[in-house]
């Protein structure tokens, strides 16, 4: 994947880029040194998954980084000069307000997204990968929400995703403790899905993705409703599945597909 399979070249530029190329969409976290969010950062990720959404040609959402940290989560130089004052503080509210929309908008989105993690997810970058579907993780990353350290806490999300995702009692230790743990630790506690050595991380990101770039992106997009329901106490998720069903078993690759399968089974 490479910058000249842009459709879009105004995407090409800036702390966040996006590649589209068989079915993959490809993130790329390009902020040197440690990919540190700022306003600059979430409008043009915002920008890009306006650009994503309802896109035919693609499949699934691969997020990454170009630098050895996935991301160390809020720019220390864009909070100094807002901490200190009222007016600041108001800033450094709807600017996590904001990043909230962005990941609300990151996790709603109907295609298939996949972080891969190859070195250290903190703050607000681990909050990035909690709005994923699936996490791929480096053995050696560093994975937390350390935010209690700084007397804060991980408001871009993290303390409703992670809660959701690892329940109860994972979030406690991780978030209380203000615990940082390696990514073996993180599968073991459900964080994420899978491990794999610094230097392979990449190619089981590619790997993944290229699978799931080969299903149906109307069944996988029915497939997330109906996860996001079980969770959802006002909708009947059983309900969801049978409406869905009936919406997939009219469309001719359904139709298609199935003839396939039992066509083999002879």
């Amino acid at each position: 994947m490479n910058e000249r399979s842009l459709t879009n070249a105004g995407l090409a530029d800036g702390p966040v880029r996006l590649a589209v190329a068989k079915g993959i969409a490809v993130i790329t976290l390009c902020r040197p040194p440690v990919n540190a969010i700022d306003d600059k950062w979430v409008r043009r990720l915002a920008e890009i998954l306006g650009e994503i959404d309802g896109r035919a040609d693609v499949g699934v959402l691969w997020i990454r980084s170009s630098e050895p940290y996935f991301s160390v989560g809020a720019d220390l130089e864009f909070m100094r000069g807002r901490f200190s004052s009222d007016a600041g503080r108001d800033e450094i509210i709807e600017f996590t307000r904001t990043l909230q929309q962005v990941y609300g908008r990151l996790e709603e989105l109907k295609t298939v997204s996949v972080a891969e993690i190859a070195g250290a997810a903190l703050g607000g970058g681990l909050e990035l990968a909690l709005a994923c579907d699936l996490r791929i993780v480096a053995d050696s990353a560093k994975i937390g929400l350390p935010e209690a350290r700084l007397g804060l806490l991980p408001a871009g999300g993290g303390t409703q995703r992670l809660t959701r995702i690892c329940g109860e009692v994972v979030a406690r230790r991780l978030i209380l403790g203000a615990e940082v743990i390696d990514g073996r630790e993180a599968v073991a506690v459900g964080l994420a899905h899978w491990s794999a050595p610094a230097t392979d991380v990449e190619s089981l990101a590619r790997s993944v993705t290229q699978r799931i770039a080969e299903l149906p992106a109307t069944a996988l997009a029915a497939c997330k409703h109906c996860i996001a329901a079980a969770a959802n106490v006002d909708c009947d998720g059983f309900e969801e599945e049978l409406s869905w069903s009936r919406t997939l078993l009219g469309l001719p690759e359904t139709r298609q597909r199935i003839q396939q399968f039992l066509e083999k089974q002879h």
